[in-house]
């Protein structure tokens, strides 16, 4: 994700890697069934650009795949890994279905929110952070869990939850520590030393995200 937003209004354009990936993708459908693949492109403009999907955006999607956009737009709305809005560098996605339910996910939420703080338009006000509260992910062996962008984090606790977050907050923080001088450095060690924190819980690879109820 880039770190400026772009507007709504933006002309989007793929690069060069993108279309060269749209080929790959497009060869795995008949040609004249190339709309089928309007879940990758979603999911791949998503990643191109900034995270989330702005009407121009899906708009290009719909362009590039020869269908209406409300066609593009169905689909966007129906999968929850589709964002229509802006999402912070990390989209935090608790799992509050079933089997997290009964084992705490409503506690893990709420360490989650408590340890990102004051959220505007559902963003974060450092901007690294938007939290959501979603259906069944799809690994209820490890539950309670959660999904970081495309990582699983399971058997959390509220503890290792608030830790996931501290921790991400380190790493956006890194490079920032790593401008400041060597004598800057030393006056802040105290604090910033103790910040280095062990991933919290399992990680894995998140499967497909499910259709939204």
């Amino acid at each position: 994700m880039t770190a400026a937003l772009r507007s709504p209004t933006t002309h989007y354009a793929w690069s060069p890697a993108a279309q060269q990936r749209i080929k790959t993708i497009l060869n795995r459908y008949p040609a004249e069934r190339k709309q089928s693949a309007v879940i990758p492109l979603l999911a791949l403009a998503q990643d191109e650009f900034d995270g989330w999907l702005p009407v121009p955006l899906m708009q290009l999607v719909a362009d590039t795949l020869e269908m209406p956009y409300i066609r593009v737009y169905e689909v966007a709305t129906f999968y929850t890994m589709f964002n229509l809005k802006p999402v912070g560098k990390y989209h935090v996605q608790v799992c509050t279905n079933c089997s997290c339910m009964v084992r705490g996910s409503a506690d893990i939420l709420a360490a989650v929110q408590q340890e990102v703080g004051e959220v505007v338009d559902g963003v974060s006000t450092d901007g690294l952070f938007t939290v959501s509260d979603v259906e069944c992910l799809g690994a209820c062996v490890n539950a309670p869990m959660l999904q970081i962008n495309k990582d699983y984090h399971l058997d959390l606790t509220p503890a290792k939850a608030r830790k996931l977050i501290q921790e991400l907050r380190f790493d956006a923080v890194k490079p920032q520590a790593a401008a400041t001088p060597k004598v800057a450095q030393k006056a802040t060690s105290k604090t910033t030393g103790k910040a280095a924190i062990k991933t919290a819980g399992r990680t894995t690879t998140a499967p497909k995200a499910k259709g939204k109820k």
